[in-house]
């Protein structure tokens, strides 16, 4: 068994055997163990845009996301399980964790706030089935070295209609993502395809839970 935290209500990890899902009405800050833990804690205060909208900037402060990070560091520290995040985000400089390289690969986490054996890396989501590439950041805890991953950037993605209506330069600019519509857009861009889905499954399964060292 394992607890998926801090995601999204009927989504990705919901109706899985043998996988404890911690939406947001459930406050995954509750969560006490005893499984290790796959951990989505929200990334808006962390990344690009922490700061909020380009037209009205500094509305918020910077990992003002009412300890749901830190939570899920002590988390995986205490049950181990790994965090998903986006490359870059801010988190890893404001808690002094290792950044993992872009070309990939799992790097050993040295100092930081984790007391028990950690690891980062970067990898592309677009690997397992994401539409876009997503670069993605990943910190475990409480095992060996993980699996090895498919590493490196994906191959450039250019929507067929994006080609047809703007040419190659600006249809490479503007990604797969821009030619979706709607309300689906954070909705996909958002969600963890079910192959990758199954790799944080995977890496927190080999975790070896326990209070910190």
């Amino acid at each position: 068994m394992i607890a998926a935290l801090y995601v999204e209500t009927d989504g990705a990890y919901f109706s899985l055997p043998d996988v404890d899902p911690w939406d947001e009405p459930r406050d995954a800050r509750k969560y006490n163990g005893p499984w290790p833990v796959v951990a989505h804690p929200p990334c808006q205060r962390w990344g690009r845009f922490w700061h909020g909208s380009t037209r009205k900037p500094h509305q918020f402060q910077l990992g003002a996301d009412d300890g749901c990070f830190f939570d899920a560091l002590r988390k995986i520290d205490r049950f181990g399980g790994v965090i998903e995040h986006p490359a870059d985000s801010k988190a890893w400089d404001h808690f002094g964790i290792t950044k993992p390289p872009r070309a990939g690969g799992w790097v050993q986490v040295v100092g930081g706030p984790l007391f028990s054996q950690a690891w980062t890396c970067c990898v592309y989501q677009g690997h397992y089935g994401h539409l876009a590439g997503k670069p993605t950041w990943l910190l475990a805890a409480r095992m060996p070295k993980p699996q090895e991953l498919r590493w490196g950037k994906t191959e450039q993605r250019i929507h067929p209609r994006a080609l047809e209506l703007h040419g190659y330069e600006k249809a490479r600019r503007i990604g797969m993502m821009a030619m979706v519509g709607g309300k689906d857009k954070t909705r996909i861009r958002n969600a963890t395809p079910p192959e990758f889905r199954q790799v944080l499954i995977d890496i927190a399964r080999t975790a070896r839970p326990g209070r910190p060292f």
